[in-house]
């Protein structure tokens, strides 16, 4: 989903800590206040890695079912 001009993914709480760790994103909490451990929220100056993460969390949320 885009919120605030951002890109918010559900991935694998591992990779999330990767990328955060990576300074490619910031945490998202939902509005509840908590950071959430499989969301991150990505800024618009990293618009060129959308794609790539976003199928990865298609990928992530499709192994779910």
């Amino acid at each position: 989903m885009v919120s605030d001009q951002r890109l918010v993914l559900k991935l694998p709480a591992k990779r999330v800590t990767e990328l955060l760790a990576a300074g490619r994103g910031s945490p998202f909490d939902g509005g509840k206040g908590r950071p959430m451990k499989e969301w991150i929220s990505l800024a618009p100056q990293h618009r060129d890695d959308w794609l790539e993460l976003a199928t990865e969390a298609l990928s992530f949320v499709g192994s779910k079912g």
